[in-house]
């Protein structure tokens, strides 16, 4: 573990030392949390990008998708825990 240093505010500083006592930890293990939350924020949002760019990039070469309404028919179905055919992506007219 290495160390890092951290210059805060002195108000946020009582707001951190505030909230960790409210939740029962200290406020060096809540703003190793709060780093560790937003690291993962970060790292789930660019992976969600990446994969809606793969998905597009998908949709462009084949120019087949799927129209909403049914995808939604489909994941309402699944959701329910109902049967669900999954529906076949098609090029669509425009």
């Amino acid at each position: 573990m290495s160390t890092t240093t951290i210059r805060l505010p002195q108000e946020l500083k009582n707001r951190v030392a505030r909230a960790a006592e409210r939740v029962g930890t200290t406020p060096h293990g809540f703003i190793l949390e709060a780093i560790a939350e937003k690291t993962t924020d970060a790292e789930t949002r660019e992976a969600f990008l990446d994969q809606a760019e793969a998905r597009y990039a998908q949709i462009v070469a084949t120019g087949k998708t799927i129209p909403w309404p049914e995808m939604r028919r489909y994941l309402e179905r699944k959701s329910q825990g109902r049967k669900a055919v999954r529906p076949k992506p098609r090029v669509l007219s425009r």
